[in-house]
């Protein structure tokens, strides 16, 4: 019964989540809102290295980065979930940024494991693990719910451990994965080529902190405190600034990037609605035979015709179809939606079909899901299904 309660909370969540990312993509966008989240805090000490403590490090480059922001970037306010050293709930941190309406939310960690030589930063968005390691960084991260009262009765019975409820999140990565996934991969070149910091690169997990976030949201692993150069490394003032200052030009140009791409947007859109009004003008006053009004019936049934997609993939850079990521699998299509690379595979008006495409894939490609098309443009599954 747990269970099914989270999923219909999960599904319900999702369908509000997917109408407000689609009544809002006409509108002028401007990032103004971003949240920092310092990890753990209070009675939750994180993870614990020889010299300090995980939380301590998180707030020290949280205050850091929204500094940065406040100081050289015009026109964004910054929310910190915390500024002292407070216990906040997961749900907590997720509630400030969507009651805030805030455009973005950033949460700083730091990583560990047992042994001493892992080392390296490595940024999450929310998604369906790849790989044990994957797995076991959002078990503990999420594990922190334990240590709060009611936890099950708050996370819709939740339970850190089960795998079955880890990919029933998975059902969230579509409203905001591509943008999020933008943020990350702009967070970790900017650690590797401007801070020097080993990448870990992109990764998927279903995180709680990221779970019930309504904007583009990731989550930054800084380094290893299990590691002891790391560890050095980060509790120093130059470190922590490094890291920082990284994470800061990262957001500055995903901001950029984001605000360009969605100024152009509405100038195509206007263009269309322009074009659609002439052509009704015109069409009022032009006579049609029944010839005509044959044809314009069949062309009206052609462009409201549905198409589904099985997304395996999606970047800012162009993907070579004969990578070894795509070994095994034939038939896949590149396509370019607002400067992103999607790789897609099967094309179908059929639903079911899809869905047995997607289990197939899903077999290689454990992260892929179904996305689809209204008269070649991108829309969401309710949409779709709606016609």
């Amino acid at each position: 019964m747990k269970i099914r309660k989270f999923i219909l909370i999960t599904l319900a969540f999702l369908c509000l989540l997917n109408l407000n990312v689609f009544s809002q993509k006409t509108e002028k966008y401007k990032l103004k809102k971003v949240v920092i989240d310092a990890g753990h805090g209070g009675k939750d000490p994180g993870a614990i290295g020889k010299k300090a403590q995980e939380k301590e490090i998180c707030l020290a480059i949280a205050l850091k980065l929204g500094y940065y922001i406040e100081t050289y970037i015009e026109g964004v306010e910054v929310i910190y979930t915390r500024k002292t050293d407070d216990f906040i709930e997961l749900h907590e941190r997720a509630n400030i940024a969507n009651d805030n309406n805030a455009d973005l939310f950033i949460s700083i960690h730091v990583n560990s494991t047992e042994g001493n030589t892992a080392y390296g930063t490595s940024t999450y968005v929310m998604g369906l693990h790849k790989s044990d390691d994957q797995m076991e960084v959002a078990k503990t991260e999420n594990s922190v719910i334990l240590q709060e009262a009611d936890y099950k009765k708050k996370y819709s019975g939740f339970d850190p451990d089960s795998p079955e409820t880890y990919i029933i999140l998975n059902l969230y990565q579509n409203a905001y994965f591509d943008q999020s996934v933008i943020l990350a991969e702009k967070v970790q070149t900017q650690f590797e080529k401007r801070a020097g910091r080993k990448n870990g690169g992109v990764r998927q997990a279903g995180l709680l902190v990221l779970w019930q976030t309504t904007m583009p949201s990731v989550l930054i692993e800084t380094g290893f405190i299990s590691n002891k150069k790391e560890e050095d490394f980060l509790i120093t003032t130059y470190g922590q600034e490094i890291i920082a200052s990284a994470i800061f030009r990262a957001f500055r140009d995903y901001k950029n990037e984001v605000e360009l791409k969605n100024n152009e947007y509405d100038i195509v859109i206007n263009k269309e609605n322009k074009q659609k009004k002439n052509i009704e003008k015109e069409e009022k006053v032009v006579k049609k035979d029944e010839d005509k009004n044959n044809n314009v019936k069949k062309n009206e049934k052609r462009s409201n015709n549905i198409e589904y997609k099985v997304q395996i993939k999606s970047s800012t850079t162009k993907v070579a179809l004969d990578a070894s990521e795509f070994k095994n699998i034939e038939n896949i299509e590149e396509i370019i939606i607002d400067g992103v690379y999607k790789y897609t595979v099967g094309s179908t008006s059929d639903f079911d079909k899809i869905l047995e495409k997607q289990s197939e894939i899903r077999k290689k490609i454990p992260g892929a899901f179904v996305i689809a098309f209204k008269n070649g443009k991108k829309v969401t599954i309710k949409e779709a299904r709606a016609d």
